[in-house]
């Protein structure tokens, strides 16, 4: 803990006092923008390359983590711990949203990145075949890799002697103490160490440059006379880069973990992700409506999806994202930093700044949209039938279209900006 706390990070008291650059890790910081960069240099072509290695490699250490792993002494206790949870804790509306969060996350539901890399597929591709392969292949690892990681925990709570609870920790405290407490423990640790580490920097690789190649297709898309050139796309990209590395300063600061908690808390996890996800299924289910896509699917891949997904996006989905965002709104509890620091208030205003700079794009973007469209129709009610225009795919003209192009959005794109 000393050596993550005050020899990496340099941790000071509190968001208060932001302190001083630490070079070291600026330096990780821009090496890993560098390295995003060229990753997404060449757009998708070149990423779909090095995803070949920064996402083959760490499958291949999670099964040598595993196999380690449950050879060591006292991973059969921590094994139990993750197959008999605590059902009290259900009850706990964080451990919901935790839930959620990740969900999302690891799926990328609700960040766009499926929809700006799906963008790049043939018409007939068969998507439908494609997200089950996904769901059944990400909930398989997440399921496995929870044995290689409990399995070492066990194995540490034996060697000091405390119960598991007391060894388990999560966000990076799992990955930064926990974890590598844990391998110094083994035989051979800095071997394991090095395995371990290069597993968690291809998997942030993944996550940076994916999330960046989906930014750069939404630019592109609302500006392709501009950004579909080859030259000026890798300008967009330089920029994005060199601002997502000055904006990352603050979170190298020797208060910058605060920060970082802050944004992770508020701004790109938790609560935003469910609302973002309720009215993303709202609007599919009910807006656009799930039997248009329904035969939208099967005009796709050749044949009809199974009739139970209908049902999902007109009802079971929308009531559980609603549900589950509802239920994490009214049990609201505060970030705190290791269930110990409070922020002062403006650290609180901060995170909630962050949420609103997202969610109010939604309304916004919806009625700037919405003034913008031109559409032209006898019916005595024009906004509603403008809405159901939009609904069933009809193109509709911008009143002052940039540089004289016609942009023609559908309606989820119009509701969720």
């Amino acid at each position: 803990v000393e050596f993550w706390e005050r020899r990496i990070l340099g941790l000071s008291s509190g968001i208060e006092d932001i302190g001083q650059l630490r070079w070291d890790l600026v330096l990780c910081l821009l090496l890993a923008w560098i390295l995003c960069y060229f990753c997404v240099w060449n757009g998708i072509k070149s990423t779909g390359k090095v995803v070949y290695v920064t996402a083959t490699f760490p499958y291949v250490m999670l099964v040598v983590l595993l196999v380690r792993g449950l050879t060591l002494p006292g991973a059969s206790d921590g094994v139990k711990y993750y197959l008999y949870p605590d059902p009290s804790r259900l009850a706990d509306p964080q451990v919901w949203m935790d839930a959620g969060s990740q969900i999302f996350f690891s799926y990328g539901v609700c960040t766009g990145v499926l929809m700006s890399l799906g963008s790049y597929n043939t018409y007939n591709n068969n998507s439908y075949k494609d997200s089950i392969a996904l769901c059944l292949l990400n909930s398989l690892t997440s399921f496995v890799a929870g044995f290689a990681i409990f399995s070492v925990l066990g194995f540490m709570a034996k060697e000091q002697g405390v119960d598991i609870s007391m060894v388990t920790e999560s966000g990076p405290g799992l990955a930064f103490i926990a974890f590598p407490r844990a391998l110094a423990l083994m035989p051979l640790p800095q071997l394991w160490a090095v395995f371990f580490f290069t597993m968690i920097i291809f998997l942030g690789l993944d996550s940076e440059f994916v999330y960046q190649e989906a930014l750069v297709t939404t630019v592109s898309d609302l500006f392709p006379a501009t950004f579909r050139n080859s030259c000026h796309r890798k300008l967009l990209l330089l920029a994005i880069s060199v601002g997502s590395f000055l904006f990352g300063l603050v979170m190298v600061t020797e208060g910058g973990l605060y920060v970082f908690l802050v944004f992770d808390y508020h701004a790109c996890s938790g609560m935003t992700l469910l609302l973002f996800a309720s009215l993303q299924s709202i609007c599919i289910g009910w807006v656009y409506g799930a039997d248009r896509l329904y035969d939208n699917i099967q005009d796709m891949i050749g044949y009809r999806p199974w009739p139970f997904m209908k049902y999902c996006w007109q009802f079971f989905t929308p009531a559980l994202c609603v549900f589950t965002f509802i239920f994490s709104l009214v049990k609201y509890t505060p970030l705190k930093f290791n269930n110990t620091y409070e922020y002062p208030w403006w650290g609180y205003a901060l995170g909630w700044f962050l949420t609103l700079s997202s969610t109010l794009m939604v309304p916004f973007w919806m009625l700037y949209a919405v003034s913008s469209v031109a559409y032209i129709s006898t019916y005595p009610s024009p906004l509603t039938h403008l809405f159901q225009g939009l609904a069933s795919g009809r193109c509709c003209r911008l009143k002052h279209p940039p540089s004289k192009t016609l942009f023609y959005i559908s309606c989820c794109d119009l509701i969720l900006g």
